[in-house]
């Protein structure tokens, strides 16, 4: 049987350089009068499992959550509560002495799932800064039940102790973070997406997935309008206006996050990572690299490596 590679999909491909790792996983049981204020590092997912609560978050209104109600949080504090006006008590303090599941206020009417990632690969920052604040799916939307779903299977894979579980959490947390920037690309205003609104244009979105899936090619405008059949001028603005960079920037800067996973892995050089993505001279490669990442490849090569080093002693 011969397997033939697939079409490359931009949205993976991001995916694949983001670095996803799992940070917690935590059950809350709250009833009464009560109020918790959450701090997350940069992605907190949460579903309400039973009854209702309110979700604060700084220059938004208050919004009310109910049962079967999803909501993805990026790097903004935020507040849970039982009415919108009650005062806040730090969600850490009340969690460093429950552990991964925590009792507050009187009585259990209000049960909450969540988990956290952080993003600390290359690509991270052409995902969180595309992102909302908030991110609410509610219940009746189209996809809620399985965003539920995957919740309730990465809490009953982070509390089994069996063997394989903390991969399990990491390829739970991914899917669901994919089925969050899948509801947010199919339900946003066009507008607030930068460059994932490109994949909502079929013009568009057969370029990116070009580049992509070549980004050793020293793509010119002309190129990628011939793919989107399109005159250059027509194509360019389009690009610009879906993506919110230019077709050519928005190459180069791929090429660069490409690059710049493969030098933080550390095992090759820094010319066989020029040569591998198509650049004629280290030189070139250089001046590219620091254009877009503000450090030289080798100086980029050595703190990923360095940091390798630390976070396994």
């Amino acid at each position: 049987m011969i397997i033939q590679n697939s079409t490359s999909d931009p949205l993976s491909d991001v995916l694949a350089l983001s670095g996803l790792r799992a940070a917690c996983s935590v059950r809350l049981l709250a009833g009464g009068t009560w109020a918790l204020r959450f701090r997350p590092i940069e992605l907190k997912f949460n579903v309400v499992r039973r009854g209702e609560c309110w979700l604060r978050m700084p220059d938004m209104p208050a919004r009310q959550l109910r049962a079967g109600d999803c909501f993805v949080v990026s790097r903004t504090p935020f507040i849970l509560a039982s009415a919108p006006d009650v005062e806040a008590v730090d969600a850490a303090h009340v969690f460093s002495h429950a552990g991964a599941s925590a009792t507050f206020g009187v009585g259990e009417e209000v049960e909450l799932l969540g988990g956290s990632v952080s993003l600390v690969g290359p690509g991270a920052a052409e995902l969180l800064d595309v992102l909302p604040s908030a991110l609410i799916i509610h219940a009746q939307a189209a996809g809620a039940s399985s965003f539920g779903w995957l919740l309730d299977e990465l809490d009953r894979e982070w509390q089994s102790g069996q063997a394989g579980a903390h991969a399990m959490c990491n390829d739970l947390l991914r899917l669901i973070f994919v089925h969050a920037l899948r509801y947010h690309i199919t339900t946003a205003d066009a507008a607030a997406l930068a460059w994932l609104g490109g994949l909502r244009d079929p013009a568009i979105a057969g370029v990116l997935r070009a580049i992509h899936g070549a980004p050793h090619r020293p793509w010119r405008l002309a190129d990628m309008a011939d793919i989107a059949c399109m005159s250059r001028s027509s194509f360019a603005a389009l690009f610009k206006q879906r993506v919110g960079q230019a077709p050519v920037e928005y190459a180069t800067r791929w090429r660069m996050q490409v690059a710049a996973s493969r030098l933080r892995n550390g095992f090759e050089s820094v010319a066989t990572v020029a040569a591998a993505l198509g650049y004629l001279s280290d030189a070139a490669f250089g001046v590219a690299f620091r254009r877009v990442h503000g450090t030289s490849p080798g100086q980029y090569r050595r703190e990923g490596m360095a940091s390798t080093v630390e976070s396994s002693q």
